[in-house]
Parts: C-alpha cells; sequence; structure tokens
C-alpha cells in the first residue's frame, strides 16, 4: 500500500473534476506536523494561479468532488488553500492488517523494467582501498531494493582490468616465475606491494620497462600466453575482491563481472560508427567529438577524446561500448551508474553521446548516481597515518574488533563464538551504515566513535531497536503466528506507528527512484522512535484486556518485520539478541 500514491491519484482525480487540466499534480506530502493532517495536498495554490481563480474556492471545489470515503476522517482546508487529510484510524488499521498477512510486508509490485545497475568497479592492479567502499554499498543496497520491488536486476562490476599498467604487472610476473619464485614467494597476497615493487623495476630498469611495453601490444593483440598471466592475476586479484564482499555482505559475485577487457573488441568499431555518422573531429592527432553542449564560459567546446594520437583508447571509448551492450544484448530500461561525483561531467558527456550517435535508444535512461567522498576527521580524505591509502579489507577487520571490544564490555554472559557474531554485524553493519545513511552526494567524516554509538541514527541503535522488539515475543513465549486479535488503533501512538509502517512502500520506491538509501535509513530511525514511544505509552504485555494485547502484539510484530526487511535492502545483518 503507497498511500501518497493513492491520494494523489484521489485528489488529481477531484481537482480535474473541480476544472483544473487532466495532469496537474495534486502534490500530496507526508504532513510535517500532525496538526496538519497525515496528509497534506500542495497542489491546488498552482493550480488556481494558472486558471485565474482564488486558491481557497477552488480547494473548496476540489474537497466537493473528493471521493475518501472510509479513508480519511476529516478534510480541511488551511491556510492559502492547503488540504490537510486526516486519515481514519480503521482505514490504517485494516491495511496494518494485509501487510501482516502478506511475505512483502503488502508493497505492491511496479511494472517490472530491466535495471543494470554499474557498481564497485575496482582496478584490479590493487587491492579495494576505502575509496571503493561507498560506490560498492551504495549500489547494493540499491540492486538489493530493486529486486525486492520486482525488477529485474543486471549487476555490472566494470572491474579495472586492461590497460597499459598491466603491461607492467605482466612483466613483474613473468620476471618472478623467471626466479622460480612459488605463488606465495610473489607477494600476490598483497597486492599493494607487488604494485610498488612492479612500478620500481618499470622506473628503474629500462630494459623491464621495454618488456613491459611489449607486453601491452601482446595482450591487447591477443597472445594467449600473455593472456593466460593476465587471467591468473584477475583471478588472484578478484580472490581479494570476493572476500571484501564476503565480509561487507553484499551481493556481487564472479558473474557480475564485466571489465573493461569485455569491450575491447567493439572499440574500433566505436570509433568507426562515431566516424560514419560524421560526429569524429581530429584534433592535434586525436579522434574527438565536439557537442554543443558543453560549451566553455569562453565558448569553446570542452572535447570527448575517443582515441588519442597514438591509437589508445579513452574511458569515454568503453563506455561508450558498454553502454551499446547494455542496450543492444542486455535490453536495459534504466543503466544506474554508482561512480564518484567528480566524475559528473564524463558520464553527462558521454550519456549525450550516447543518445546522439544512436549507440542507446530514446527510451533508456542513464543515471549517474554520483557520491561524495569519505574524510578522515581532520576533513581531508581517510588516508592511513603514513599518509597511505587504506585497505578497504583492514577497516573492516579493525571495524570488527572495536565492535567485539564494545560489545564484550556491554555483554559478559555471551559465549565467545555468540560475541564474534555479534562484533561482526555490530562492526561491519556500523561501517555501512554510517555511509548508507548519509545523502550520496555529500562528504561525509568517518569516525569509529560515532558509528559504534548506541545512541543516534546509527547501526547499533537499529540493531538494537529490532534485538528489542524481537525480544517481546521471545520473553513471553508467544509466537507471533498465533496472534488472531483484531488489530485496534485507539491510542495516538498506535494511530502514528501503524501509519509509519505503511510508509515503507513510499519509502523504497524514493529509494530506487534517486538511487538514494539515506531515505531508508531516515525511515528506520524515524520508525524505532516511534516504536519506542509506542511501547513507553501503550503497555503490552501488561495490558490487562487481551483485545487490546493482541492487538498491540501485532504492532510490535509488524514494526520487527519492517526493520529486518529494511536492514536487509540496506544489506545489514539483523540479530535475534545482543
Amino acid at each position: 500500500m503507497n498511500i501518497q500514491a493513492l491520494l494523489n491519484d484521489k485528489v488529481g482525480a477531484a481537482m480535474v473534476a473541480a476544472g483544473a487540466p487532466i495532469g496537474t499534480p495534486a502534490a500530496v506530502r507526508q504532513s510535517a506536523r500532525p496538526e496538519f493532517g497525515d496528509y497534506q495536498a500542495n497542489g491546488v495554490m498552482g493550480a488556481a494561479k494558472r486558471m485565474g481563480q482564488n486558491p481557497r474556492e477552488f480547494a473548496q471545489k476540489l474537497l466537493d468532488n473528493l471521493e475518501l470515503d472510509g479513508i480519511a476522517d476529516k478534510l480541511e482546508i488551511a491556510g492559502p488553500g492547503f488540504i490537510n487529510i486526516f486519515l481514519k484510524p480503521q482505514w490504517l488499521a485494516e491495511q496494518a492488517e494485509k501487510a501482516l498477512a502478506d511475505a512483502a510486508l503488502a508493497v505492491s509490485k511496479p511494472a517490472a523494467q530491466t535495471v543494470v545497475v554499474d557498481y564497485s568497479s575496482p582496478n584490479l592492479a590493487k587491492e579495494m582501498h576505502v575509496g571503493h567502499l561507498r560506490s560498492t554499498i551504495i549500489g547494493d543496497a540499491v540492486v538489493r531494493t530493486l529486486e525486492f520491488l520486482g525488477h529485474k536486476v543486471v549487476r555490472q562490476n566494470h572491474v579495472g582490468d586492461w590497460g597499459t599498467q598491466f603491461g607492467m604487472l605482466l612483466a613483474y610476473l613473468e620476471k618472478q616465475k623467471a626466479e622460480g619464485k612459488s605463488q606465495a614467494e610473489m607477494g600476490l597476497s598483497d597486492l599493494e606491494v607487488f604494485y610498488r615493487a612492479a612500478k620500481g623495476c618499470f622506473d628503474e630498469d629500462e630494459a623491464f620497462a621495454n618488456r613491459a611495453r611489449e607486453l601491452v601490444v601482446q595482450l591487447q593483440g591477443g597472445d594467449q600466453a600473455c593472456l593466460k598471466m593476465w587471467r591468473e592475476f584477475n583471478d588472484i586479484s578478484l580472490a581479494h575482491c570476493h572476500e571484501v564482499y564476503h565480509k561487507l555482505n553484499v551481493s556481487l559475485t564472479r558473474q557480475d563481472v564485466m571489465g573493461e577487457s569485455a569491450y575491447n573488441a567493439d572499440l574500433a568499431q566505436v570509433v568507426s560508427d562515431l566516424e560514419a555518422k560524421g560526429l569524429l573531429v581530429e584534433d592535434q592527432g586525436a579522434k574527438c567529438v565536439f557537442l554543443d553542449e558543453f560549451k566553455n564560459k569562453d565558448g569553446s567546446i570542452l572535447p570527448i577524446i575517443i582515441q588519442k594520437a597514438g591509437g589508445g583508447y579513452l574511458y569515454a571509448t568503453t563506455d561508450l561500448a558498454a553502454m551499446r551492450y547494455r542496450n543492444n544484448v542486455l535490453k536495459a530500461d534504466r543503466a544506474l551508474y554508482f561512480v564518484d561525483q567528480r566524475q559528473a561531467l564524463h558520464f553527462k558527456q558521454v550519456f549525450t553521446l550516447a543518445h546522439k550517435a544512436g549507440f542507446v535508444r530514446d527510451a533508456l535512461s542513464l543515471e549517474h548516481m554520483g557520491f561524495g567522498t569519505m574524510n578522515g576527521e581532520d576533513g581531508k580524505p581517510f588516508k592511513t597515518r603514513s599518509g597511505g591509502t587504506v585497505k578497504l579489507i583492514d577497516l573492516l577487520v579493525e571495524a570488527e574488533d572495536k565492535a567485539y571490544q564494545l560489545v564484550k564490555e556491554r555483554n559478559s554472559d555471551f559465549d565467545e563464538a555468540e560475541l564474534r557474531e555479534i562484533a561482526h554485524a555490530v562492526g561491519i553493519g556500523a561501517v555501512k551504515y554510517a555511509d548508507l545513511s548519509k545523502h550520496r552526494s555529500s562528504d561525509y567524516i568517518f569516525s569509529f566513535d560515532a558509528m559504534l554509538s548506541f545512541e543516534g541514527n546509527t547501526a547499533p541503535y537499529m540493531l538494537y531497536a529490532y534485538t528489542r522488539v524481537a525480544s517481546i515475543f521471545r520473553k513471553a513465549g508467544i509466537d507471533a503466528a498465533s496472534l488472531s486479535a483484531p488489530l485496534l488503533l485507539a491510542e495516538p501512538q498506535e494511530k502514528a506507528l501503524a501509519q509509519k509502517l505503511l510508509q515503507f512502500e513510499e519509502t523504497i520506491e524514493s529509494v530506487v527512484r534517486e538511487g538514494a538509501p539515506h531515505y531508508l535509513c531516515l525511515y528506520l530511525f524515524e520508525l524505532a522512535g516511534l516504536f519506542s514511544g509506542f511501547y513507553e505509552a501503550c503497555p503490552i504485555l501488561s495490558s490487562e484486556d487481551e483485545g487490546v494485547k493482541g492487538s498491540r502484539l501485532k504492532l510490535a510484530h509488524l514494526t520487527a518485520r519492517t526493520l529486518k526487511q529494511g536492514l536487509d535492502l540496506l544489506g545489514i545483518k539483523t540479530l535475534e539478541r545482543m
């Protein structure tokens, strides 16, 4: 049940019946304060202005045509023409009963789309570092939510597995093998060390550098020996990535890897097709596209470089080939790119060019879901104390260790295995939730103290909120499935909680529409707060009226299920006790 969508439809129909043009937005929103009703229709003033009518008079005409019998308790015109809608408790109770009876919480399924989601995308020359965290977990939360709503999702892990640096890495791998070193001795267990050693050889040994350049050419030419070494290196790199994915509870698999190399065979064709359409211009030996949409302040046009003077290809070329694949082969309706906000201009350019060149059909929505940076407490990009890049796996291990100490101090009665399980859920959940709860376009400060706090909008608070609700049934020895009393919403706290529970669908639709999981985090935090207020004001197990007790247990059960489902969509594991 999407209450906002239902009311938008009803109010929109009433506006048309009152004389507004078809398609006039009703602009129904959740009310900010209880005295303004549960929902507020804000479209009256705009519609009245366009028609040259008095807003309050038009609002009255709208009310005369508004059919909300059985749904609303009261309708009122406020201020210059806002319409306040107070929902009927009995109607809310009926909708909550439907949510309780449904495995998917009665969330309706929209028309299914094929959505390609490009996220994580580490560089296989190195291990994943903290810079890969946001793309990975924001993308995964949106993927999970899209699938929950019934969309067909195609994950695309566009890993960096091609390019000149691989010549250097293959030359070093070849050198190590020639020296008879085993895989353990090669240092491949730490790709940062391996990369630095290879770079050192490349910078200091001219013969090694020449060999690296030869191997790039051979690799790009399809040499089997080079490809064998390249695959071996990529397998090791991907093993590091999937160790991180497993710890993060991220749903990417090896089958989702579609790296830059996958499009190598199509790059020359991309150039040819752009030339055939008259879009390419040679500039200082390079082949470029100049689009009028991307003029600088001085009137010059910022070029999209497709092929360098030396014949090499760029990110734009590969991205265009990937878009063609996603359009022609995957038949995508939407393609979402979870990539750093600093790449915004690049994506605007290639998206515009892809449509202009006919590489994708007009109906394919290409969307860059940019995100800000994760900074240290000094406000600068997150680094080690020595100024180096922080490996993501090291950060996650540290998060678990800190959570273990915290949990052990608070819970001395758990055995070691359970302490470790709780520490994993709390530590990893804290890192993910701290990120997901911020608007993705914002930079944020990474702080273990803040994210591991049991107060505020944090994972420990949310995980505890869920266990608190779940514990009601465990302590009482009651099976939630046996509850049969009708749901009653007599108290204000009961109605407020039920209404928030029924706004779950509205929330997750915002997540998939905008690629913004922070909406879900805020919703869950507010839901937990409303449950706390309900729990304090409305005794559950101590209620002497069995009907009231059963009704309140139903509300508690629906709260627990909604919290659990919401955290699952964020990729955060819940605990039954902590």
